[in-house]
């Protein structure tokens, strides 16, 4: 049976505090923004959760550690090995790369003792580069710019159609790299 206490100060509620039922007061302004908060963390991990399982079904990831074969009888084909070689007939464009001032010269004597037809020398535009660089335009050129990356030590090649306008099938563009 309950038992029956006299009335005191926290059985009566104040007029103004604007309560709906015993323990409930106004909420705190900014409170929204949790909800919204937890929102889109669930959307972002749904989402991610999402893309990972379409990636397994895919095929795209693989956790037995091989990757997935388009079919078992593939065979790789054996890529074709470029011999180095030295082409008289080529014109070499040499431009200097560095603040060495007469590298270009000298790197064209050296390549002309070679064996190499340099038609021009200049000063590129770009005096701060740092790796020396075989460019050729034409894939059946990429031989005769790996022998001409050869006779320049450390030198590597690259094909790219920005010094077709020279004229000359090979340009060379000395790095600091030589210039030492």
């Amino acid at each position: 049976m309950a038992e029956k206490y006299p009335k005191d100060r926290f059985d009566t509620i104040p007029d103004d505090l604007r309560r709906v039922g015993a323990h409930r007061t106004p909420r705190p302004k900014g409170r929204g923004w949790i909800g919204f908060g937890w929102a889109a963390l669930a959307t972002v991990v749904l989402i991610g959760a999402g893309v990972f399982g379409l990636s397994l079904v895919n095929g795209s990831i693989s956790f037995t550690g091989s990757t997935p074969s388009k079919s078992a009888a593939a065979t790789p084909t054996p890529t074709p090995t470029i011999v180095p070689t030295v082409d008289p007939n080529l014109s070499v464009f040499v431009l200097n790369g560095t603040t060495t001032g007469g590298l270009a010269n000298q790197i064209a004597d050296k390549l002309v003792a070679a064996g190499w037809k340099v038609d021009s020398r200049a000063n590129a535009s770009d005096t701060d580069l740092q790796k020396t660089i075989v460019y050729y335009s034409d894939p059946k050129n990429q031989a005769a710019a790996l022998g001409l990356a050869q006779s320049l030590p450390g030198a590597t090649i690259a094909e790219t159609q920005d010094y077709v306008a020279t004229g000359a099938a090979l340009t060379v563009v000395i790095g600091a790299d030589l210039a030492g």
